[in-house]
């Protein structure tokens, strides 16, 4: 009975064992029920993935990341701008530091820094620096003697005059500025403003009567209308004019140092232009005469850089150009300040002085600001004290 039973069970334990041998790795763990998630095939992830989306969205963060990095230097720049912008104006606001001096006194104004600072070379001499590389300084004063003798016919080395030494007249600095030209501002020139130290007084009295006809010097709210009327287009044209055409002052100077090579005909296309936009009106046989022979004067060759260039205005009203050039042994020339050439007619050299002193278009507009800051140095002192004095 045993035998019989333990027979019947054996065909259904090896149908057991051939199923059990059938089944996939991994069989005995739990069945998937109907809550169970689906049973994820091998590389099933990898099918899911879009190439394509995942492009657009890396291009979708570059281009973010992008204009952030963008947006910050933009801002980052503009608050730099910004603050130097601002700094700037702060720099520019006059400081009125405590002083105990009397507000009539110069150096207590708010244009006592702009006043010129005077240095002394090893011989002595005073000098006036001008902040520019090529020529570094004027001297605060010039001594010239009465320039005689026959000049040379032109040409590149006509120059052959002698000059006396006695009786020489001392000239002050009033002011200086750079000449520049073309929109990039090609530096050409360096060019300063002397008037005789004898003739100071005259200039000082005339400038002082024009604001207060019974004052003897400026208080500082005159003063200021003074300067306002000196740098205005029209009222410092008419103002120059009127002193120029009376003599006032009745012996200037301009000292011309050119930065850079250049020569007598670039410069006499400059002084020509200035004289016949101010003078354009007059057209008599004698003013064309001698604009002719101003023309001759500078039929000349280089002006290698700095070297000296004098136009002097004397009492008349007649200009006289003299020329350092250092000398030529070779060609005969003697070292030192030498006549090129002289024009009677007063109405040239009022129009050339009048090229830098005022108008809507001058040839430095610096050295007419610094020469107006000079006529303030001079005004704001008693007429007839040493109004020479550069502080």
């Amino acid at each position: 009975m045993l035998r019989q039973s333990t027979f019947k069970q054996l065909p259904r334990s090896l149908g057991s064992a051939a199923k059990a041998a059938t089944r996939t790795p991994g069989a005995g763990a739990s069945r998937r029920t109907f809550l169970s998630p689906p049973r994820s095939q091998p590389n099933e992830h990898l099918n899911r993935l879009d190439v394509n989306k995942l492009s657009e969205q890396q291009i979708k963060y570059a281009r973010n990341r992008r204009a952030f990095l963008w947006t910050g230097l933009f801002c980052s720049v503009s608050s730099m701008i910004y603050a130097g912008y601002l700094i700037k104006l702060e720099l520019q606001k006059p400081v009125q530091a405590d002083s105990s001096l009397p507000s009539t006194d110069p150096l207590a104004g708010t244009n006592a820094a702009e006043r010129k600072v005077v240095v002394r070379d090893e011989e002595g001499h005073e000098l006036v620096p001008t902040g520019n590389s090529t020529v570094p300084t004027f001297p605060r004063t010039l001594s010239l003697g009465s320039f005689e003798g026959a000049i040379a016919p032109g040409g590149a080395s006509g120059l052959a005059t002698t000059i006396t030494g006695a009786d020489k007249i001392e000239y002050t600095l009033v002011g200086f500025g750079l000449r520049t030209v073309t929109f990039v501002g090609i530096q050409v020139y360096v060019v300063g403003y002397y008037v005789a130290t004898a003739d100071v007084a005259s200039l000082q009295s005339a400038l002082t009567k024009k604001v207060n006809p019974i004052a003897t010097t400026l208080v500082p709210g005159e003063r200021d209308q003074l300067r306002t009327d000196l740098l205005d287009h029209t009222k410092g044209e008419e103002l120059w004019d009127g002193l120029l055409a009376n003599g006032i002052p009745a012996r200037s100077v301009f000292r011309v140092i050119p930065v850079r090579d250049t020569d007598f005909h670039h410069l006499r296309d400059g002084f020509v232009r200035a004289i016949q936009a101010r003078a354009g009106k007059v057209g008599d046989e004698n003013f064309g005469e001698a604009m002719k022979h101003f023309r001759q004067i500078f039929n000349r060759g280089k002006v290698p850089a700095k070297k000296e260039l004098l136009l002097i205005r004397d009492g008349e009203g007649k200009l006289s150009v003299v020329y350092d050039d250092g000398g030529n042994k070779k060609e005969g020339r003697p070292a030192g300040r030498q006549l090129v050439g002289t024009v009677d007619d007063e109405r040239v050299s009022r129009a050339l002085w009048l090229n830098y002193l005022a108008g809507k278009k001058v040839a430095s507009e610096p050295a007419r600001k610094s020469i107006v800051e000079g006529i303030m140095e001079f005004v704001e002192r008693p007429v007839g004290t040493v109004a020479s004095q550069v502080v």
